[in-house]
């Protein structure tokens, strides 16, 4: 089936595009979401006619979700879970969880903006990202830990994996020596 993009759809197209999808992706996700139209003669004419309206609301979302994005920017979220000794999980993490970790934060997302690709099946530090608008998404880290003193342990461990070692000169006795002379 092919339709018109209503707005900018990752790994399918930028508004306005004449794209051809599956008949059950258009009829069950991008009709009923309002993110696109069948492309018909009308609709395309409908669409150049609505097109200046459609980008101001686009940039109008865009905007909203740079603020949101700067909200979230360094948010760091720690989730407990059982484990065995080797770290993997009794179970795993999965979007849901993320999104109720959020929401107790008092974080307003919805679950499908938070772009996991599978669950979560370790004891560990990740970067799972959250995309806001098709044009905005920022990363966020998930602590996944046995117990809180543990997730402080894993936090402070993937931070010095990211900050770059300084170089101490040594002071050996001969160094003491020639700046005391």
């Amino acid at each position: 089936m092919e339709v018109i993009l209503l707005e900018r759809i990752e790994r399918l197209g930028q508004m306005g595009d004449v794209v051809k999808v599956k008949t059950g992706y258009a009829r069950n996700y991008l009709l009923p979401q309002k993110k696109a139209l069948r492309s018909t003669k009308e609709n395309l004419a409908y669409f150049e006619s609505q097109k200046a309206e459609l980008e101001a609301r686009n940039l109008q979302h865009r905007k909203e979700a740079e603020k949101a994005a700067e909200a979230i920017k360094n948010l760091s979220v720690v989730l407990v879970r059982q484990a065995a000794e080797s770290g993997q999980l009794y179970g795993s993490v999965t979007a849901r969880d993320i999104h109720d970790a959020l929401r107790d934060m008092d974080v307003k997302l919805e679950r499908r903006q938070i772009d996991l690709p599978q669950p979560l099946k370790n004891v560990g530090v990740y970067d799972v990202r959250v995309v806001l608008h098709p044009d905005v998404s920022e990363k966020i880290k998930v602590t996944v830990a046995r117990s809180q003193e543990e997730s402080v342990r894993l936090a402070n461990s993937y931070n010095a994996d990211l900050v770059k070692p300084v170089e101490i000169e040594e002071t050996t006795e001969e160094k003491v020596e020639e700046k005391a002379e």
